[in-house]
């Protein structure tokens, strides 16, 4: 009699690749803010404040898990 393979447990990985993301898109909206592009600089604003959401997100459920 064999015993059932189970798969081994692998922690929760995080890496910091929204926040990395936010960041570049933060810079993006000050240049298109700088030059006058205000659709862009709002739009690359609005994209990187959900990223550091999903970052902060991802923080606590990684700190929690």
């Amino acid at each position: 009699m064999t015993l059932p393979l189970q798969a081994p447990l692998v922690p929760l990985l995080f890496s910091g690749d929204f926040l990395y993301a936010a960041v570049v898109l933060f810079v993006v909206a000050l240049v298109a803010g700088l030059f006058g592009f205000r659709g862009i600089a709002g739009i690359s604003m609005e994209v990187a404040r959900l990223f550091v959401v999903i970052f902060l997100v991802l923080a606590v459920v990684a700190l929690i898990l």
